[in-house]
């Protein structure tokens, strides 16, 4: 089994796996188990049993029977070896992905056509591409994700000399649609605010509303990044749900999704006020439950102190909407509809980047571009203060005589 072992940071457990690569190097792998140092020994070690016979059960068929890497080689077959292969190497959730386009798109699609390594060529992946959009009904967006895969696995295939060329270089990558994403309108959040009170959904729907943020950062909050006394949040955890495996995972970060997602946002009053009622109420529930109550450092727990599920807001979501008559959106697009707030009450667009926590000023202009009718009015505005027409407009009896 692989070997690995618990480690203290910052009063939380770490479980460090080691990992040897094909030169012989140890590679520790880290992962963050989100639970703190205090009570929660016999979790961190389940974690780690869990973590450790995931990893081996992955890594048991290359190191017992590697595949035979040849012109047989089946396509299908070095994409599953490319996929134990890069395991190790990038983070779970990211590996997750990879596993699900993989074995349920990839594979069961090229075995079917025994089209060996040696034999792929652009028009074979070109036809996959086509397949998958007419019999699956996937969008421009997913194939690129699958033009992200294929890309990846057959430059390792010719960096490792295991074809002469890269028929990806031959293949036209889908080009993505425009997103227009759907937005709440400031009546409708009212609306929104009135349905979810006292509901298990409230907080999450007040914060992406609010302050924009993805259903991860919200998980993910804890109190520690709660700075009452300067009225600070940082967002700088994440928690995320995924399957690995055929099993749920979920998976703590002490990192946001990029470097501009570690943000540091105003605690309004409002919403010191709402944090501090929250805090009293874990304290309460704490007391009421004993030795039963889960202690963790998250903010978004229920009344016996689990955090909720990223999958729980996005589902609950749903059903609150439908139960209240209210438009149906994506639990995403409150992050839409906190952009076009902003938008209209005269914010930058690069005010908003930052408050998003965009990686580029670019991914907020392209997605929110289409609602920048202010920007747009005070544009026309200042063209109309410098060329006034009113001098030189021609009459419309003019008009009339010189049409006939």
């Amino acid at each position: 089994m692989v070997s690995g072992h618990l480690h203290e940071k910052n009063g939380r457990f770490y479980v460090i796996l080691n990992f040897v690569d094909d030169r012989g190097h140890r590679k520790p792998k880290w992962f963050s188990t989100g639970l703190p140092v205090k009570g929660n020994k016999r979790k961190a070690e389940a974690m780690l049993h869990e973590l450790r016979q995931q990893y081996d059960s992955a890594l048991l068929p290359v190191c017992n029977a590697p595949p035979r890497i040849d012109d047989t080689m089946q396509f299908a077959d070095y994409m599953l070896y490319w996929l134990n292969i890069i395991r190790t190497e990038v983070e779970v959730d990211t590996y997750a992905s990879y596993q699900s386009i993989i074995k349920q798109r990839i594979v069961p699609y090229f075995r079917q056509r025994q089209i060996t390594l040696a034999q792929l060529r652009p028009v074979d992946i070109q036809d996959f591409y086509t397949y998958c959009m007419t019999e699956y009904g996937v969008s421009n967006n997913t194939v690129i994700h699958y033009h992200a895969n294929l890309s990846k696995a057959l430059k390792y295939a010719l960096r490792k000399e295991l074809i002469d060329r890269n028929p990806m270089d031959r293949v036209d990558r889908p080009k993505a649609p425009k997103h227009i994403g759907q937005f709440y309108s400031q009546q409708e959040l009212y609306q929104l605010f009135q349905a979810v009170r006292g509901d298990g959904v409230e907080f999450p729907v007040l914060m992406a509303a609010f302050y924009g943020l993805r259903r991860s950062e919200i998980v993910g909050l804890q109190w520690k990044s709660v700075d009452f006394e300067n009225n600070r949040l940082t967002i700088e955890h994440t928690v995320v749900q995924t399957r690995v495996d055929g099993k749920q995972q979920i998976i703590a970060k002490d990192r946001a999704k990029n470097k501009s997602s570690c943000r540091t946002l105003p605690l309004v009053p409002q919403y010191r006020e709402l944090l501090l009622r929250m805090k009293a109420h874990q304290t309460t529930c704490r007391k009421l439950c004993g030795k039963s109550y889960h202690t963790s450092d998250y903010v978004y727990v229920n009344d016996i102190g689990q955090p909720y599920l990223p999958n729980y807001i996005t589902q609950h979501f749903a059903l609150v909407l439908r139960k209240n008559g209210l438009r149906k959106i994506r639990f995403h697009e409150l992050r839409h509809s906190c952009a076009s707030l902003l938008l209209k009450n005269g914010v930058s667009m690069k005010e908003i980047q930052e408050w998003l926590g965009h990686s580029d000023f670019t991914t907020t202009a392209n997605i929110y571009a289409h609602l920048d009718s202010s920007a747009k009015e005070s544009t026309g505005q200042v063209m109309t203060d410098c060329i006034d027409i009113g001098a030189c407009f021609t009459p419309s009896h003019q008009w009339d005589a010189l049409s006939r």
